[in-house]
Protein backbone atom coordinates (compact mmCIF):
# COMPACT_ATOMS: atom_id res chain seq x y z
CA UNK A 1 0.00 0.00 0.00
CA UNK A 2 1.10 3.01 -0.80
CA UNK A 3 -0.33 7.35 -0.57
CA UNK A 4 1.45 9.72 -2.24
CA UNK A 5 0.88 13.23 -1.39
CA UNK A 6 1.31 16.06 -3.42
CA UNK A 7 0.19 19.89 -4.31
CA UNK A 8 1.72 21.78 -0.73
CA UNK A 9 3.74 24.90 -1.41
CA UNK A 10 3.83 28.20 -0.19
CA UNK A 11 1.21 30.68 -0.62
CA UNK A 12 -0.35 34.29 0.57
CA UNK A 13 -2.89 34.29 3.03
CA UNK A 14 -6.38 34.32 1.40
CA UNK A 15 -5.20 32.11 -1.28
CA UNK A 16 -5.85 28.62 -2.23
CA UNK A 17 -4.07 25.22 -2.83
CA UNK A 18 -5.47 21.80 -3.85
CA UNK A 19 -3.86 18.57 -2.45
CA UNK A 20 -4.03 15.62 -3.82
CA UNK A 21 -3.39 12.04 -2.18
CA UNK A 22 -2.72 8.76 -4.64
CA UNK A 23 -3.51 5.57 -3.45
CA UNK A 24 -2.21 2.31 -4.92
CA UNK A 25 -2.66 -0.73 -3.19
CA UNK A 26 -5.99 -0.27 -1.70
CA UNK A 27 -9.40 -0.65 -3.81
CA UNK A 28 -11.61 1.98 -4.97
CA UNK A 29 -14.54 2.69 -2.56
CA UNK A 30 -12.82 0.14 0.02
CA UNK A 31 -10.93 2.06 2.14
CA UNK A 32 -11.12 5.03 4.43
CA UNK A 33 -9.10 7.90 3.94
CA UNK A 34 -7.82 11.01 5.96
CA UNK A 35 -6.07 14.19 5.88
CA UNK A 36 -3.83 15.16 8.99
CA UNK A 37 -1.52 17.74 9.25
CA UNK A 38 1.02 19.07 11.62
CA UNK A 39 2.63 22.11 12.69
CA UNK A 40 6.45 22.36 14.18
CA UNK A 41 6.41 21.75 18.03
CA UNK A 42 2.49 20.94 17.50
CA UNK A 43 0.93 17.29 17.86
CA UNK A 44 -0.69 15.87 14.63
CA UNK A 45 -4.75 17.37 13.94
CA UNK A 46 -7.46 15.27 12.00
CA UNK A 47 -8.52 17.99 9.42
CA UNK A 48 -10.90 15.68 7.45
CA UNK A 49 -11.71 12.43 6.44
CA UNK A 50 -13.73 10.06 4.03
CA UNK A 51 -15.39 7.02 5.07
CA UNK A 52 -15.76 3.35 3.01
CA UNK A 53 -19.24 3.48 2.60
CA UNK A 54 -19.93 6.85 2.12
CA UNK A 55 -21.63 8.64 5.23
CA UNK A 56 -20.85 12.57 6.03
CA UNK A 57 -17.05 13.77 6.45
CA UNK A 58 -16.01 15.32 9.79
CA UNK A 59 -13.82 18.26 9.57
CA UNK A 60 -11.65 20.06 12.48
CA UNK A 61 -13.27 23.36 13.62
CA UNK A 62 -10.37 25.15 12.45
CA UNK A 63 -11.15 24.36 8.94
CA UNK A 64 -15.24 24.17 8.43
CA UNK A 65 -15.95 26.14 5.59
CA UNK A 66 -12.46 26.32 4.63
CA UNK A 67 -11.54 23.23 3.37
CA UNK A 68 -13.19 20.53 1.63
CA UNK A 69 -12.54 16.98 1.04
CA UNK A 70 -13.37 14.91 -2.07
CA UNK A 71 -12.41 11.45 -3.66
CA UNK A 72 -12.42 10.05 -7.25
CA UNK A 73 -12.74 6.59 -7.21
CA UNK A 74 -12.36 6.43 -10.62
CA UNK A 75 -8.20 7.98 -10.05
CA UNK A 76 -8.22 6.21 -6.78
CA UNK A 77 -7.47 9.60 -5.16
CA UNK A 78 -8.52 11.74 -2.60
CA UNK A 79 -8.42 15.89 -2.81
CA UNK A 80 -8.67 18.41 -0.09
CA UNK A 81 -9.07 21.70 -1.19
CA UNK A 82 -7.95 24.79 0.82
CA UNK A 83 -9.08 28.06 0.38
CA UNK A 84 -8.97 30.84 2.54
CA UNK A 85 -5.77 30.24 3.78
CA UNK A 86 -4.48 31.72 6.88
CA UNK A 87 -0.68 31.64 8.68
CA UNK A 88 -2.35 29.49 10.82
CA UNK A 89 -2.74 26.90 8.21
CA UNK A 90 0.90 25.99 7.84
CA UNK A 91 1.90 22.58 8.64
CA UNK A 92 3.17 19.06 6.86
CA UNK A 93 0.02 17.72 5.54
CA UNK A 94 -0.36 13.64 5.62
CA UNK A 95 -2.59 11.53 4.06
CA UNK A 96 -3.61 8.57 5.74
CA UNK A 97 -6.09 5.58 5.16
CA UNK A 98 -6.95 2.04 6.19
CA UNK A 99 -8.92 -0.69 5.02
CA UNK A 100 -12.36 -0.75 6.65
CA UNK A 101 -14.91 1.54 7.44
CA UNK A 102 -14.56 3.89 10.25
CA UNK A 103 -16.62 4.88 12.73
CA UNK A 104 -17.82 8.80 12.45
CA UNK A 105 -16.12 9.99 16.03
CA UNK A 106 -12.84 7.59 15.45
CA UNK A 107 -12.12 9.42 11.47
CA UNK A 108 -9.98 12.29 12.97
CA UNK A 109 -8.05 9.85 15.02
CA UNK A 110 -4.58 9.12 13.56
CA UNK A 111 -4.56 5.68 15.60
CA UNK A 112 -7.28 4.87 13.51
CA UNK A 113 -5.11 5.22 10.21
CA UNK A 114 -2.99 1.97 9.39
CA UNK A 115 -0.79 3.76 6.15
CA UNK A 116 0.39 7.25 6.04
CA UNK A 117 2.08 9.12 3.17
CA UNK A 118 5.54 10.77 3.35
CA UNK A 119 3.41 14.73 3.34
CA UNK A 120 3.73 17.89 1.56
CA UNK A 121 4.29 21.34 3.12
CA UNK A 122 1.73 23.93 2.98
CA UNK A 123 3.16 27.29 3.79
CA UNK A 124 1.44 30.20 4.15
CA UNK A 125 2.63 33.69 4.55
CA UNK A 126 0.93 36.63 6.22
Amino acid sequence: VQLQASGGGLVQAGGSLRLSCAASGLASNSYSVAWFRQAPGKEREGVSCVRSGGGGSPYADSVKGRFTISRDSAKNTMYLQMNSLKPEDTAVYYCAGRRSRIVYSMCLDPSSYDYWGQGTLVTVSS
